[in-house]
């Protein structure tokens, strides 16, 4: 298929264009006109083009991409490296950042719930990024954390905030520990997302809502795999997913 037409589909699939992101959503790096073998991966990491390289990729989709908010704009450095790589080995570049957090079919909160056995109830928050439900049985905190460990291949950071069991929660992959005051709001007992912070120690003690890191990584693999699967049945166009290990 024409690089074109994949990314007018994915732009139009995952709505880019009714989020307010830190990043530009879509084509990164433009390096080849046709498409023909997807690599999808979470960070365009110099592990990642290197990998999607030995796999005869013309094209890397992640969640990931570069050109964030605030850094700084030449291409020189980490990012001229790997920008340079994907250009002397004709590979397109596409990533989608907030649009894959939320969409309703192969968003990476949509495909945590999936994983996890999570039943959706509703969603919140800034663009609507949170997503609340509930597990398949009323958990402990330790039970769940198992639990995402187990289904995660994770090491998870349980932040217990009393003795209540978790039969609402709500979750929100990567790092939007920042959810939680909003989530506690609504009642739920736990929030689950990837990262932790400081501050989030003594908000969830104080609010009474447990709060778990399962990791920025492991959280939102499974987004971009889904939507590549989606691409694939689609388009007939070959794609795999590589995972570049990260304990964060």
């Amino acid at each position: 298929m024409q690089l074109q037409q994949l990314c007018e589909f994915c732009d139009e699939y995952l709505k880019v264009d009714e989020f307010n992101d830190y990043c530009p959503n879509g084509l990164q790096v433009e390096a080849n006109p046709q498409v023909e073998n997807i690599v999808c991966g979470v960070t365009a990491s110099q592990a990642l083009i290197e990998a999607a390289i030995d796999a005869g990729a013309d094209t890397l989709l992640v969640h990931h991409g570069y050109f964030w908010k605030g850094e700084a704009p030449a291409i020189s450095g980490v990012k001229g490296r790997r920008i340079g790589s994907l250009i002397r080995n004709n590979i397109n570049l596409l990533a989608y950042h907030l649009p894959l957090d939320a969409h309703a079919e192969v968003g990476n909160n949509v495909q945590l719930a999936k994983r996890m056995g999570w039943s959706i109830a509703d969603r919140f928050g800034e663009q609507e990024l949170v997503l609340e439900g509930v597990p398949a049985q009323p958990q402990t905190l330790q039970q769940l954390s198992q639990d995402i460990e187990s289904r995660l291949d994770t090491r998870t950071l349980a932040i217990a905030a009393g003795d209540h069991a978790v039969s609402r929660l709500a979750w929100c992959t990567g790092a939007a520990q920042g959810f939680i005051e909003t989530a506690a709001a609504r009642g739920v007992d736990a929030f689950v997302s990837g990262e932790v912070s400081e501050p989030t120690f003594h908000l969830a003690r104080e609010m009474g809502i447990h709060y778990i890191a399962a990791g920025h990584h492991a959280t939102e693999r499974y987004g971009v795999q889904a939507l590549a699967a989606e691409i694939a049945g689609r388009f007939g166009i070959r794609q795999q997913f590589i995972d570049i290990p990260n304990p964060v």
